[in-house]
């Protein structure tokens, strides 16, 4: 029983995260197409809106097919009661679940990521601050565009 269920299992969910991923980078795309600023300023109204919506929703589905659920207790801080949202250890692809259940906040992530294929589109819909390794100064530079974000009175979205 086990091994029938994983022969039909696995190859349909294997259809529908291909699915739910090739939607959201179309998504991704359509949302940053023509992007006034390019990352230097940020996403305003229905890319916004797009961004946060479609995309929070498309990662729970894809994490519930996986047979993830997922019950969040208490209520998520908003953007200008917490402009910085802190989550440990930060270290696995677990953080998207935490995005997708806080409405899809900017991110830190190393600057290479943003070149991956279909990956990178979408995670530069999220608006990340990009670090980059090989950048003496990236610490510094972090600091000062995760200071800026949190001081923009919810200009920017949460930065995680």
């Amino acid at each position: 029983q086990t091994v029938l269920q994983g022969i039909i299992l696995l190859p349909l969910r294997a259809t529908c995260i291909t699915f739910i991923l090739l939607l959201a980078w179309l998504l991704a795309s359509i949302a940053t197409f023509r992007q006034p600023g390019r990352g230097s300023l940020p996403l305003k109204g229905w890319r916004r809106r797009m961004i946060q919506t479609s995309l929070s929703c498309l990662t729970r589905t894809a994490f519930f097919i996986m047979g993830f659920q997922v019950k969040v207790k208490g209520k998520v801080a908003s953007l200008l009661e917490a402009p910085i949202f802190v989550a440990a250890p930060h270290s696995s692809f677990f953080d998207a679940i935490i995005c997708a259940l806080t409405g899809m906040p900017s991110i830190v992530s190393r600057a290479e990521n943003l070149s991956t294929p279909v990956f990178g589109t979408i995670l530069s819909s999220l608006q990340p601050v990009a670090v980059s390794r090989q950048d003496p100064d990236s610490r510094k530079n972090t600091v000062a565009e995760i200071t800026k974000r949190a001081l923009s009175r919810g200009q920017w979205p949460q930065v995680i």
